[in-house]
């Protein structure tokens, strides 16, 4: 392989370990195809997120520098989820004020954390994708990506070029989904009304695959569907990219081996 390649680290993310791995390996078909050298770090953990999110900054503290340490050295970090991202790039720097050494091992990480389709599209420059997906889909702009990653024309700009793919915006693609982490836990019924009306959102579109980039929003919303008996399929949109939907059932359908 040539030295010039990008040395990337895919930040696999807890849910998609556990629940989707299929997007994992979507990232990594990804990424090779737009020239990066991609190694998957064996001892990442969790990023902390839910303990931040929950005030335990003392188990985001410990869970951050793990993170820190997994992946010092590379290139580019590069995760398949705006939230996961976000809290690498945004926050890991906040909660070491008082370790300078941390802080800036911290400030250098997340410097080079970037989520995983606006990194194809505005790092490597990509600029078409060799996929194939026949049917109608809608798009749902995370929080985080939207917010805290900048995630918005990048998506759309790379499906525009999937053959036999067309997109139904909703009227409200940016309008959260309910799920926010813990705040479905703590706020059930607020998120049980976030996502019913999101639902009818997208049934408007008239489209038959429901896409987004954060795995957490997904499942929240592949639930909400199924419980009102509806047919939308819900996927990753590093899936429908990487041309990996064939052999997969949609999120919520069945496990993915």
């Amino acid at each position: 392989m040539s030295a010039s390649k990008p040395r990337v680290a895919l930040f696999v993310t807890c849910l998609v370990d556990l629940y989707r791995p299929t997007v994992g390996f979507a990232a990594i078909r990804l990424l090779e195809e737009a020239g990066c050298l991609v190694e998957v770090p064996p001892v990442q953990t969790c990023c902390g997120q839910p303990a931040f999110n929950t005030g335990d900054r003392t188990t985001a503290r410990d869970l951050a520098r793990q993170v820190i340490d997994a992946f010092a050295g590379y290139d580019h970090v590069v995760a398949p989820s705006g939230s996961c991202a976000g809290m690498l790039a945004h926050h890991y720097p906040s909660l070491f004020e008082d370790d300078p050494g941390y802080r800036a091992k911290a400030e250098d990480l997340a410097g080079r954390t970037h989520e995983l389709v606006s990194f194809l599209r505005d790092v490597m420059g990509m600029e078409k994708v060799a996929a194939r997906f026949d049917g109608t889909v809608t798009y749902h702009d995370s929080c985080s990506g939207l917010r805290e990653m900048g995630v918005k024309a990048q998506p759309r700009a790379l499906l525009a070029g999937v053959e036999g793919l067309a997109l139904a915006e909703m009227a409200e693609p940016e309008i959260c989904c309910g799920f926010g982490g813990t705040f479905c836990v703590k706020y059930p019924d607020i998120s049980t009304r976030m996502v019913t009306d999101k639902c009818r959102d997208i049934a408007a579109t008239g489209a038959g695959t429901l896409l987004a980039g954060d795995l957490g929003c997904l499942l929240n919303m592949a639930g909400r569907l199924k419980r009102e008996g509806s047919a939308v399929q819900v996927r990753h949109v590093a899936e429908v990219l990487a041309g990996m939907t064939g052999d997969v059932a949609p999120i919520g359908e069945a496990k993915t081996p």
